[in-house]
């Protein structure tokens, strides 16, 4: 189960080998288009607000201010060549996706408040925000070599790149070490700066733990549908997906809003529900959805992936129908993906599936309008708006 770039899948066009050699650290991916997500999103009145795309371009400035406080971070003496290579790696790996988990932060913290942001409150959430894309930039430069992924957001993945190759270990460990360098130059004076420092451990622990229960359950060359259970796929999801894509993103705006994260463990497990949601709908999208709108070729059966669809299967298959799974499910032959899909399609796992998101958006409604707050209310519609019924 591959870590997901943003909010909506991003694509993964696969190079062949020859690709990588032209690929230089010394020609980094350019900054992201001003275009992003557009939702609309209910506020503390019940009236509609404006979009994150009027924010996009200072939450991009904060990225190279950001950028430029690392590189002349005063606890470490750069080299020229290793601040040099420090400014390629985030330029490759930081800012080159959506950007959507750290616009939320923007986005709800506005929603909390009620009132347009000041620029000091616009920065200080921006910061917030690029803290968890410098996250999730470690999540994916490591994810990509436990996967020995070829490429990531149409480009090579990192450590892919000529004369990267396993420095990218130790990159991913620097990006995960300038969170703590970010949060301690901007925030170390706020009343809530040890819930900051807490609240990005426990994320990552848990994200990472997530990760390790996907990779023992899937390891290669011991391909067992037998492990392949609801229970595990739910876990799974829960601890590597909707933790830190979901649920981090609103604590962040919560803390800025000076509100204690004890009080809001029913939001957090809205979120988490959410998450969730949001990951069968991808397993789904992966078989049922079409290339040419989710920008990718779906390969969740030829990689033998704990997916939501295989799970049902597994919960649905008479003795015959288990065979076929077990005897196709896994491998890289077209024969063999289309007698899986056959298969789905013969249990009815369009029908399930649509039943599943009926019922998680109904519940996921009746769980949000019974908050007490309408705008916590109106962060968490602005969340399920995004991802209800997508088609990507």
């Amino acid at each position: 189960m591959r870590l997901n770039g943003g909010f909506l899948n991003s694509a993964h066009a696969h190079l062949n080998k020859s690709s990588f050699i032209s690929t230089s650290i010394f020609h980094p991916s350019p900054p992201p288009s001003s275009s992003c997500f557009h939702s609309a999103m209910a506020n503390s009145n019940g009236s509609t607000t404006t979009t994150s795309g009027d924010l996009k371009p200072k939450f991009l400035k904060v990225y190279y201010d950001l950028k430029s406080d690392l590189l002349q971070d005063p606890s470490y003496e750069f080299t020229d060549d290793a601040r040099n290579w420090v400014d390629k790696m985030l330029d490759y790996n930081v800012p080159g996706g959506k950007v959507n988990r750290g616009l939320s932060v923007v986005d709800s913290y506005r929603l909390l408040k009620g009132d347009e942001l000041s620029e000091e409150e616009i920065f200080l959430s921006s910061t917030l925000g690029w803290c968890i894309e410098w996250l999730q930039a470690c999540f994916l430069v490591l994810d990509d070599i436990m996967d020995g992924a070829h490429t990531r957001r149409g480009q090579p993945c990192w450590f892919r790149v000529e004369k990267v190759g396993m420095i990218a270990v130790n990159d991913g460990l620097l990006l995960r070490n300038h969170i703590p360098r970010i949060l301690k130059k901007y925030f170390r004076r706020k009343v809530y700066y040890v819930d900051l420092l807490e609240l990005f451990n426990e994320v990552e622990y848990q994200t990472a733990s997530g990760q390790m229960v996907d990779l023992i359950t899937t390891i290669e060359g011991e391909k067992d549908l037998s492990k392949y259970t609801l229970p595990v796929h739910r876990h799974i999801v829960q601890y590597k997906t909707a933790y830190y894509s979901f649920y981090l993103p609103v604590a962040c705006a919560l803390l800025l809003s000076g509100e204690n994260l004890e009080d809001h463990i029913n939001v957090k497990n809205i979120l988490v529900e959410m998450g969730t949601y949001f990951q069968v709908q991808d397993d789904y999208l992966d078989c049922f959805g079409t290339p040419e709108v989710i920008g990718k070729i779906g390969t969740d059966i030829e990689d033998f992936k704990c997916s939501w669809l295989v799970v049902q299967a597994l919960e649905r298959v008479n003795d015959e129908q288990k065979k076929i799974l077990y005897e196709n499910y896994g491998k890289a032959d077209s024969a063999c993906v289309e007698k899986v899909k056959r298969l789905y399609k013969d249990l009815d796992l369009e029908g399930v599936f649509a039943e599943y998101e009926r019922n998680s958006y109904e519940k996921l409604i009746s769980s949000i309008e019974a908050h007490p707050s309408k705008a916590v209310q109106a962060v968490l519609k602005s969340f399920l708006v995004k991802i209800y019924k997508r088609q990507k």
